[in-house]
This record gives structure tokens, sequence and C-alpha cells, in this order.
């Protein structure tokens, strides 16, 4: 599932994420860093992060 950004990037939700809409987090893949929101309130900061962090950060998480 996916939305355009405001500034056009295509914003993917978690596969976790329940049909309800609780506990959603979306991500928007960049060239050179990721970017991660809170689905349910998108008009909050948005985290950037590296891609290379975050790369690790999902091999982390994926153990």
């Amino acid at each position: 599932m996916s939305a355009e950004g405001p500034v056009g990037r295509t914003w993917f939700k978690s596969s976790h994420s329940s049909a309800q809409g609780d506990n959603c987090v979306e991500v928007a893949l960049g060239s050179a860093a990721v970017r991660v929101r809170d689905s349910k309130d998108t008009a909050r900061p948005v985290v950037t992060v590296r891609r290379g962090p975050w790369a690790e950060f999902v091999r982390f998480v994926a153990r």
C-alpha cells in the first residue's frame, strides 16, 4: 500500500499494519535516505535516516 507524499514521495505502509489503522509506520525510500512517518498523523515531523544505518536497523529488527 502506498500514498503520494507532499513532494512526490511514495510512502509504503508496514506489512504488519492492521486494517484498523492503528500503530502504522510508513517509509519513503530515497536515493540517499529513508524517511519514516506516523501514517495516522502525517502532519507531524518526518524522521530521516541515511540508507546505511537504515539497512543495519532493518537487519537487526529482522533477527
